[in-house]
């Protein structure tokens, strides 16, 4: 399922831009390339998109390494909409 469009908010952007800044050169590289392909599909297996459960039943997520992943929320318009990235620790 490709997203008709993938937005966030200031927050987001915030901790996207310092998570970016802790990566090396080649981790931003595996970054992108995830991003890329979740803007093709959602749900490629290469991302490990999965529903998430509890408070946060409402999300999806996919990794993005091994021990991080970006949360999003797909919207009824067929957007999606990322709400937090970082380590599985992280909640909304």
């Amino acid at each position: 399922m490709k997203p008709k469009y993938v937005s966030y908010d200031t927050t987001f952007e915030r901790k996207f831009e310092r998570y970016k800044s802790r990566l090396s050169c080649i981790e931003k590289d595996k970054l992108k390339k995830k991003l890329e392909i979740f803007k093709e599909d959602i749900f490629d297996k290469q991302l490990k998109t999965h529903k998430l459960r509890g408070n946060l039943r409402d999300y999806y997520a996919f990794s993005i390494s091994y021990s991080n992943r970006i949360v999003f929320k797909l919207l009824k318009d067929g957007g999606v909409y990322f709400v937090e990235i970082g380590s599985h620790d992280v909640c909304y």
